[in-house]
């Protein structure tokens, strides 16, 4: 069995890809800018600043979203060399096909498969406290049995609010990626005037005594509070999940990945800097820390407007996410480790639709049924997997593809790749026991489906026996 037989280069974006299998270039730097900026500013800024504050760095937390954002760079410009050299649908599934083989290639696809699924489903539970929050300022509350995950202590069945709002960005999905652009810019472009609006309102309440002690739980704290908002993060390897229909890959990958990971982190930093100035850090442990610090300051009607940036926030990261799942499954379908009906797309949108909603339909049934800490659990340690496995592709592709045309380079290879992939696994080696054994189980699964349905039907081994 060849089990690591590699996809050509020249072949990945197929020449004997099925009719009906392609994808329409239509996406800009510009448009993977914002879908970066989709994908990243959300959950972090919104939620996980007050919580990573008040239990783990305190006022250091500026320095732990700099820590987690240089581990990020170090992917990122891993992410953006393959990107520009391989550009196909499938993100680092597709690369790994390419450096690795086919074995690694599925694992890391059936990782990444984990990632986007449980991440949009947490992220669409985390949307409907939102969403539950701001109908309440208005006395409207659903009935208590529609209003969260199945707890039958609690009384809740499903939450209502979180599969509809799956359903609906799966409509928009199948509607084509350019509607989906265009609606992702707008909702990035609302999140940021709120960001900003709290930057410049919050920066006149700052006291600098709310700083001091500036590292209360000591450096420890801080790298915990690294690997806590590593999460925040998570979402512009989606950008690459885009490369297939971007107009000019080799160039406008890296730029898109690289600007919007650039944008994030300054914004995480001026963030996390005015909520500890503003709001003692112990104080924090709330689920909407950015409405909070202005209702301590009593800017009321200011922290309601933060409340709705913050649905369109983690509305566009629950559309990008949703939308790296659903090219994903795409490219592996297309490859033949699925089944090919997956890889099928409109002729009238030019969007994969079959993917698109059974992929919905199952985040829709997780985020309305399974609670959003067991959704959260997960996450991180695909995406740190995936990270470390494209990174090592790096040095991997450079020795065994010298002359491949590359339209951006990752310096001082091989040393920046390896540092990189040392602090993934690194950070990996902080999750839980609990973590680790759910996520060897999801591989195991994976690996049965390969040898049971994949190895056989990939489209290598049907070239192989021609």
């Amino acid at each position: 069995m060849n089990l690591f037989r590699k996809k050509p280069i020249v072949g990945t974006n197929s020449s004997d890809t099925a009719a009906g299998e392609h994808l329409t270039k239509t996406l800009s730097a510009f448009d993977l800018t914002t879908l970066g900026v989709g994908a990243i500013v959300g959950t972090g800024i919104f939620v996980l600043t007050g919580v990573a504050a008040a239990k783990h760095a305190g006022p250091g937390l500026v320095l732990s979203f700099v820590i987690a954002a240089i581990a990020c760079v170090f992917a990122a410009l891993c992410y953006s060399e393959f990107a520009s050299s391989v550009p196909a649908a499938g993100s680092a599934y597709a690369y790994s096909y390419t450096a690795f083989g086919e074995l690694l290639a599925w694992i890391l696809g059936w990782d990444l498969i984990l990632e986007y699924g449980l991440a949009a489903s947490a992220v669409a539970s985390g949307w409907s406290g939102y969403f539950q929050g701001l109908l309440s300022g208005f006395n409207i509350h659903l009935p208590k049995y529609l209003t969260s995950a199945y707890n039958q202590a609690a009384g809740t069945w499903i939450d209502l609010p979180a599969v509809i709002i799956v359903l609906l960005i799966t409509l928009l999905l199948t509607s084509g990626v350019k509607k989906t652009a265009r609606f992702n810019t707008v909702m990035v472009v609302i999140k940021l005037v709120v960001v900003l609006l709290f930057i410049v309102v919050g920066a006149w309440y700052v006291k600098p005594n709310n700083w001091t002690p500036f590292l209360p739980f000591g450096y420890s704290g801080v790298v915990t509070g690294a690997a806590t908002v590593f999460f925040a993060y998570i979402g512009f390897d989606a950008v690459s999940t885009a490369a297939e229909e971007v107009k000019r890959p080799q160039r406008d990958v890296p730029i898109g990945i690289i600007a919007s990971l650039t944008i994030c982190t300054m914004l995480y930093m001026a963030v996390s800097l005015i909520l500890t100035g503003i709001v003692p850090y112990a104080q924090l442990d709330v689920k909407d820390p950015v409405a909070f610090a202005l209702q301590f300051i009593h800017k009321d009607s200011i922290a309601g407007f933060i409340s709705l940036g913050a649905i369109a926030g983690i509305t566009t990261v629950l559309l990008v996410m949703m939308y790296g799942q659903t090219r994903l499954i795409f490219a592996i379908s297309r490859d033949g480790l699925l089944p090919r009906g997956l890889s099928k797309v409109s002729p009238r949108t030019h969007a994969p639709v079959i993917s698109s909603w059974i992929t919905g339909i199952i985040i829709a049934l997780f985020a309305g049924v399974v609670p959003l800490n067991r959704l959260a659990e997960m996450t991180n340690i695909g995406t740190l997997f995936a990270f470390t496995t494209v990174s090592l592709g790096i040095i991997i592709l450079r020795r065994t593809n010298p002359d491949l045309k590359r339209g951006f380079k990752v310096p001082l290879v091989p040393w920046l790749p390896i540092l990189s992939a040392l602090i993934c696994f690194y950070l990996m080696l902080q999750l839980p026991q609990f973590t680790w054994f759910c996520f060897v189980l999801w591989l195991l699964a994976g690996l049965v489906i390969y040898f049971s349905y994949g190895y056989r039907h990939s489209v290598l081994n049907e070239h192989t026996k021609r």
